[in-house]
């Protein structure tokens, strides 16, 4: 079989450094290459700055939304705690339970302080 191209194709040889435009482009190459394999350890912060900034409840929130969302979370803590025992045996069981009976305390504290709120609000 005859091919009519040759195999490779021939093709002119260009330097990466032939145009300018092609030096931007090896040189941007090399700058995301020194960004991934030679990190500035300067920037970097330590887990513990990462960890503690991950979650951040704003200084002005509403109180009383405040207090329905650790509800919501207390109630949703319950119910997979509650979850988890059931599937639970002996000791790990038992563990799980008085995990739950401090989650239903909070939950009892908080759903306390939302009524106190609400009945603030209505006198």
């Amino acid at each position: 079989m005859f091919k009519a191209t040759p195999n490779p194709p021939e093709t002119d040889p260009v330097s990466p450094y032939a145009t300018l435009d092609s030096r931007k482009l090896h040189a941007a190459a090399d700058k995301a290459l020194d960004h991934y394999l030679k990190p500035d350890t300067n920037h970097l912060r330590s887990s513990q700055d990462r960890a503690m900034k991950m979650f951040t409840v704003v200084p002005d929130a509403n109180p009383e939304a405040l207090t329905i969302e650790t509800f919501e979370t207390f109630s949703s803590v319950s119910i997979l705690l509650l979850d988890l025992a059931e599937s639970l045996d002996d000791k790990p069981r038992h563990l799980a339970m008085a995990i739950y009976q401090l989650s239903e305390l909070g939950l009892m504290l908080v759903e306390r302080s939302l009524a106190n709120e609400m009945a603030i609000k209505t006198t």
